[in-house]
C-alpha cells in the first residue's frame, strides 16, 4: 500500500451488512459514493433476508452506479454478511459500514492515510449517534455520555491511541486474510473478536478521532433494550472465552441492575429504606440527564432519563442471562491468531 503525496491511493472495497435497512440504506449508501476519494472504489452489499423494502432499493442503487453490486448472505447474520462481502470484493483496503450509518466527508481519505502514517492492521473512530427525531435524539445523548457507555472512545472522543477494537473499521486485506476473517459464531462482538486475534498476532489496532460516522439510533424502547440486552449478552461471552478483557465499566449495569432489584425488594417486604437504591439510581440519571441534552428540544431531554435506564437495564440482563452453553459454543469455535510474515509472536 503506498498513499503518499503523488502516488496513485490504494482502491478500497466498502462492505456493508444489510437487513431490514429500508429506512437508512439509499442515505448510507450514498454517503460512501461522495466520498472524494481520489483511488477506485467499489460498494459491495450483502442482503440479507429482509421483510421490507430493502432489496428494492439495493436494487435501485445498483442500476444508479456501477460501483455498488450485491452478494447474498441466506443466514441474515452479521459475521456471515461481512465475510461473503469481503470473498466478492476485490481490492487492498476493506472498509467496513452497517447499514444505519453515514460516513463523514473525507473519512476514506482519512482512514487510508492513517493505515500509512501508523503502519495499523485496522484504523477506526467515533460512532457518531445522531437521531431524527426525539426519541431518536434522546438515545443519542444517552449514547454519547459518560453517564450512559462510560469512557469508551469511540462512543464519546478522545486522543488518537492504539485501542483494543474500533468501531466498523478500516482494514488492511492482508490482516482479514490472515486472520480468515469475521469469526461466524459470534453474533455479535464480531469486531471485538476478530481484532484481538489482529492484536495477538502483533498488528496494530488504532482510534483516531478524526474518523467520524453517523449513526442512527434504534427507533423505540423496545428495539433499544433487545439491542443492549444482546450487547450485555455477547459481552459475557466475550469475558468467558478472553479472561482479563473485563473491567469495572462492564460490570456497572449488571451491578446496578441487582442493587435497584434487591432494593425493590427490601424496600416492599422490609423496610424504605430500601428503596434508596432504585432512588438513588433515578435521580442519579435524571442528573445526568441535563448536562447530555444541552441544547436538545424539551420532549427529547425529557426522554433521556427513559434511554439510560433502558440502556443499562437491558445491558445488565443480558449479561446476567448469558448462557455458558453459548460461550461453550464460542470457545470451542476458537480461530488462532495467524501470524503474517513480517510479524513475530
Amino acid at each position: 500500500m503506498n498513499a503518499k503525496s503523488g502516488a496513485q491511493p490504494p482502491a478500497v472495497s466498502v462492505i456493508m451488512p444489510v437487513l431490514n435497512e429500508e429506512r437508512h440504506l439509499r442515505e448510507a449508501v450514498h454517503a460512501i459514493l461522495r466520498q472524494e476519494y481520489a483511488g477506485a472504489m467499489e460498494v459491495v452489499l450483502a442482503l440479507g433476508p429482509s421483510a421490507d423494502r430493502t432489496d428494492e432499493i439495493a436494487a435501485e442503487l445498483v442500476r444508479a452506479d456501477p460501483r455498488v453490486h450485491t452478494v447474498p448472505n441466506p443466514t441474515g447474520r452479521t459475521p456471515a454478511a461481512l465475510n461473503a462481502a469481503i470473498k466478492a470484493s476485490r481490492h487492498p483496503i476493506v472498509v467496513r459500514v452497517d447499514g444505519h450509518a453515514a460516513l463523514s466527508p473525507g473519512y476514506i481519505t482519512t482512514a487510508v492515510r492513517l493505515l500509512e502514517e501508523t503502519g495499523a492492521m485496522n484504523v477506526g473512530g467515533i460512532m457518531h449517534a445522531e437521531g431524527q427525531n426525539d426519541w431518536e435524539r434522546a438515545v443519542a445523548a444517552a449514547m454519547t455520555s459518560k453517564i450512559g457507555v462510560g469512557n469508551a472512545a469511540f462512543h464519546t472522543g478522545g486522543e488518537p491511541q492504539r485501542a483494543e477494537t474500533v468501531y466498523l473499521g478500516v482494514f488492511r486485506r492482508e490482516a482479514l486474510e490472515q486472520q480468515g476473517g469475521y469469526n461466524e459464531e459470534f453474533i455479535r462482538a464480531q469486531d471485538w473478536e476478530l481484532n484481538f486475534r489482529i492484536r495477538e498476532a502483533g498488528g496494530l489496532i488504532w482510534f483516531s478521532p478524526d474518523l467520524l460516522v453517523s449513526y442512527r439510533p434504534r427507533p423505540s424502547v423496545k428495539a433499544l433494550a433487545k439491542q443492549y440486552k444482546d450487547y450485555g449478552r455477547w459481552r459475557h461471552v466475550v469475558a468467558r472465552y478472553h479472561e482479563g478483557s473485563i473491567n469495572l465499566r462492564y460490570l456497572a449495569p449488571p451491578t446496578a441492575l441487582c442493587a435497584i432489584a434487591a432494593g425493590l425488594v427490601v424496600g416492599a417486604a422490609l423496610t424504605p429504606w430500601g428503596l434508596v437504591i432504585p432512588g438513588g439510581y433515578l435521580a442519579a440519571i435524571v442528573a445526568g440527564s441535563v448536562p447530555a441534552g444541552k441544547g436538545l428540544p424539551l420532549k427529547a431531554r425529557l426522554q433521556i432519563p427513559v434511554a439510560l435506564a433502558t440502556m443499562h437495564m437491558s445491558w445488565g440482563w443480558g449479561f446476567l442471562t448469558s448462557p455458558r452453553s453459548l460461550a461453550r459454543k464460542v470457545i470451542a469455535s476458537r480461530r488462532p491468531a495467524v501470524l503474517g510474515e513480517t510479524q513475530e509472536a
